[in-house]
């Protein structure tokens, strides 16, 4: 896979020789933050032979298991990693299903902050929405994570314990698989956090996902999202494969100045270089996701604006009726505004769809997240 030229690390820290990105943290090491090459190199340092890592790596990554003594190690090495490292688990606090049968789980990490997940099944189909982060710093005004602040960025083990934790719900759920990777269709980084602001440990986290001797998740089965950090989308073209989602709202920069922080330091206009700049695949597209708000960017001179923005980029654009909270001053167009959009930018020769709302009753949808489990 196209990954593999990431090596298990960020290229700067190839050219220095060093282990690739864990976020420090103290005690022991956590060895489901480490990605395959990161724990050859632990296990070499505790005197065990490089084989031990490939042998651990991919019962670390099985859903259910919860400590050391369901590794199906011996006596000795179980002993030996007991008395350096830890496992990190996630058991969610709180699970709701919603009247759509989307399901959210809360997770209160170890520090007592808490995070969500959401799992949108879909004509027999999974896809796992995924937190990056304990809050978020970005301040979207439409955005209920946003309001909360930031709180922290997740280590890798955290991310993927989300995966694994959802699996295992699952399989006590009576859903089965041929294979763990079966069990959920894709993986979205769309939860609570900006993915790239947590750079290298979101990086550290998709090697470890996306390793064949793992779980084995390809670069079409994983999106991750951004309100565009335009030198960290660079960054991810260069450094692994994954599909790209790009949370736009506006084609204005004064409006989407008004919305979204974030383009006060990264315009439009350098938003969409990075975008034309970002590499992809055959009939591959960037998501574009707008959330539409009565009033402020539903126009039709909005629409016909954004066309011309994107004009020249291979591009997938998904409309998103605002999910109100009762806490913002935004409203959701009416229908018949949102179908007139669609229908611009459509004529214009635009794939775009309106998506709709899962899990709203239960805080789960766009921009509701709050992680107050």
């Amino acid at each position: 896979m196209c990954y593999r030229v990431c090596m298990d690390m960020h290229p700067k820290q190839q050219a220095a020789g060093r282990p690739g990105p864990v976020s420090p943290r103290r005690g022991q090491t956590d060895l489901r933050d480490l990605t395959p090459g990161q724990l050859s190199e632990y296990v070499v340092a505790l005197g065990l032979p490089a084989k031990r890592a490939r042998q651990l790596f991919p019962r670390l990554h099985r859903p259910g298991v919860l400590d050391f003594s369901q590794l199906g190690i011996s006596r000795e090495v179980l002993a030996l990693l007991a008395s350096h490292a830890t496992m990190s688990s996630l058991t969610p606090a709180a699970v709701e299903k919603s009247a759509d049968t989307t399901e959210k789980f809360a997770f209160r990490l170890a520090d007592g902050a808490v995070i969500e997940s959401v799992l949108i099944p879909e004509d027999g189909r999974h896809t796992l929405c995924i937190s990056s982060q304990a809050g978020c710093a970005m301040g979207c005004g439409f955005c209920l994570t946003g309001a909360q602040g930031f709180v922290r960025n997740l280590h890798p083990g955290e991310i993927v314990n989300q995966v694994l934790a959802v699996m295992t719900h699952m399989i006590a759920s009576g859903i089965n698989r041929a294979t763990p990777r079966e069990l959920l269709n894709n993986l979205v980084f769309m939860g609570m956090g900006e993915p790239l602001a947590n750079y290298d440990n979101l990086l550290a986290a998709l090697v470890i996902l996306m390793d064949d001797h793992g779980l084995g998740f390809s670069e079409r089965r994983i999106t991750v999202s951004t309100c565009g950090i335009v030198p960290r989308i660079d960054d991810l073209g260069r450094d692994i494969r994954v599909n790209l989602a790009v949370s736009l709202h506006a084609a204005d920069d004064a409006v989407r100045s008004s919305l979204m922080p974030v383009n006060r330091t990264h315009g439009l206009e350098s938003l969409l270089a990075a975008c034309r700049r970002y590499p992809l695949g055959k009939k591959k597209v960037i998501l574009f996701e707008y959330i539409m708000l009565k009033g402020i960017n539903d126009s039709l001179a909005d629409a016909r604006l954004l066309a011309e923005k994107l004009q020249g980029i291979p591009s997938r654009i998904n409309l998103l009726p605002y999910n109100g909270s009762g806490e913002t001053e935004y409203a959701c167009p009416d229908e018949g505004e949102i179908l007139a959009f669609q229908k611009v930018l459509r004529e214009a020769g635009f794939n775009t769809f309106i998506r709709q709302s899962r899990g709203a009753d239960i805080s789960a949808a766009c921009g509701q997240l709050a992680g107050k489990g």
